[in-house]
């Protein structure tokens, strides 16, 4: 079964983000570390897209990391994400994106915590969190 992409112009996700959600989601951006509401966040239920709504992460694969952004070992379903090379700012790594729609989330790095050793570090900025009924 495929999926369709969410797809909007550039104007349509300027008209419905916020500033920041725009600059974290759209143009790359970063908030700062140790800002984010979902940082200490502890609530029971699933992270989603804020641009589109798709379940992203479960607070089951929610750890404390310390990086300063919310951190994940693992995503919500295999094809939540997609994930390509970022070499900005003169780093190598790996940008985490939401598969229905391209927005910008964080990066993954393979410092995690078992089972998968994996660290989603992700910008609350680019979350809604939907807790469990």
């Amino acid at each position: 079964m495929t999926t369709e992409k969410k797809q909007r112009s550039e104007q349509e996700w300027a008209d419905t983000l916020t500033p920041e959600q725009y600059a974290v989601c759209r143009q790359c951006g970063t908030e700062p570390p140790f800002t984010g509401k979902y940082y200490h966040h502890k609530g029971i239920g699933w992270y989603h897209c804020i641009c589109c709504d798709s379940p992203l992460f479960s607070s089951d694969h929610k750890y404390d990391s310390g990086s300063g952004w919310p951190s994940f070992y693992d995503v919500a379903k295999d094809d939540a994400i997609e994930q390509e090379s970022d070499l900005s700012h003169g780093m190598v790594r790996t940008e985490v994106k939401c598969n229905d729609c391209q927005a910008h989330l964080g990066h993954v790095f393979e410092d995690g915590p078992p089972p998968t050793g994996l660290r989603y570090c992700i910008n609350s900025t680019a979350l809604k969190f939907v807790p469990s009924d």
